[in-house]
């Protein structure tokens, strides 16, 4: 899928506006951005997202898919993001709103 390489770039610029010890969403990122939803976000890192620091941009619980978990969970450490027990990140602590972007929801 090819996506127009303002939208990368406005993804990727999102990314990297995301503070250390904090996360965003695919959704926070796709509704900051505009156009497209939360899966080409998902997209657009999955191809272009190795530049940037990937690790702060979550499912909306919180989550990240396994195969990233042991990376991303270094850098978690290394940057003091708030985390749960179960090992996600703690989405209420450590979520960092993009500008324009209402407040995320209340997550368990």
């Amino acid at each position: 899928m090819r996506h127009p390489e303002d939208y990368v770039e406005a993804v990727l610029a999102c990314v990297e506006a995301v503070p250390r010890g904090r996360v965003t969403t695919y959704g926070a990122i796709a509704d900051a951005v505009g156009r497209y939803g939360p899966r080409r976000v998902g997209n657009v890192m999955s191809t272009h997202g190795g530049g940037v620091p990937w690790w702060r941009v979550v499912r909306a619980d919180g989550s990240l898919p396994d195969s990233h978990h042991d990376t991303a969970r270094q850098a978690y450490l290394e940057e003091g993001t708030p985390l749960r027990r179960s090992g996600a990140v703690d989405i209420r602590a450590a979520f960092w709103q993009p500008p324009g972007v209402p407040p995320a929801p209340d997550v368990a």
